[in-house]
């Protein structure tokens, strides 16, 4: 049954959650990832393996961490190791079936910018990429949550932070790069994927209420929307409960 109220962000959460299988391991970042990362093992993905790139490995935290190093996110945890642990022996191995990550900007190709930004005559440094460029780099699967704005889905990044596509077809696996099977982006108006020859990107479900129009004039580039295109599904109750009441009950993130 679907429940008509929702918010974006939860709306968002439920479209990520859902694109998770079973028996998955995963490298999430906090945030949307991680809710909606907990939501998946709560209902249709049970044996799925959630990896914080500290080296934290499948917790049962009862309270929100603010950052990876929160030592309340850590709770009952099958394993701990280390950053060479999960980001060396676990997902330079290959075994990482999805890397779940944010960033400043995404651009065409799946480029995400987590560094800075330009801004009139100077380059404004934010952050950087901690994990990301080696998650998006060696993860089977990229996904991302985004705010949908002109100035963070672009047509080129103002730099590279972690690599999608590069610059479109082979040239991710042309430069050395292990083959990425897919990225997805979920934003509050859409999602996204590149499943074209160029590996450019394309609206793939369009959330409802959401307009083409409202897509287009929020996109920094001429976005294209894939043949097939469908309405995302809605959240349905039990969703919306465990989201609420049990995963982020203080509304950090939802």
């Amino acid at each position: 049954m679907s429940n008509s109220k929702f918010t974006t962000n939860e709306l968002m959460a439920v479209t990520a959650s859902r694109l998770l299988k079973d028996g998955q391991n995963i490298v999430v970042g906090l945030g949307l990832p991680q809710v909606a990362t907990l939501l998946a093992k709560s209902t249709h993905a049970p044996h799925l393996n959630i990896i914080f790139e500290i080296g934290v490995v499948n917790p049962e935290s009862v309270d929100t961490g603010v950052g990876i190093a929160d030592p309340r996110l850590w709770y009952r945890s099958d394993y701990f190791t280390s950053f060479i642990g999960s980001l060396g022996h676990i997902l330079q191995r290959g075994l990482v079936d999805v890397g779940f990550l944010g960033g400043l900007q995404i651009d065409k190709f799946g480029n995400i910018n987590s560094t800075g930004v330009h801004e009139k005559d100077y380059f404004r440094h934010i952050n950087g990429s901690g994990g990301a460029a080696d998650i998006a780099s060696y993860s089977k699967n990229i996904f991302a949550i985004a705010k949908h704005q002109k100035r963070k889905i672009v047509d080129m990044v103002d730099f590279i932070t972690t690599v999608g596509y590069l610059n479109g077809g082979a040239t991710r696996e042309n430069s050395g790069l292990p083959k990425c099977k897919s990225i997805r982006i979920i934003t509050n108006l859409c999602v996204m994927n590149f499943n074209n020859q160029l590996r450019e990107m394309q609206i793939e479900s369009v959330h409802p209420g959401v307009t083409k129009d409202q897509i287009i004039e929020n996109t920094g580039f001429d976005i294209k929307f894939a043949g097939d295109l469908k309405e995302t599904d809605l959240p349905d109750d039990n969703e919306i409960y465990l989201l609420r009441n049990v995963i982020d009950p203080k509304k950090l993130y939802i």
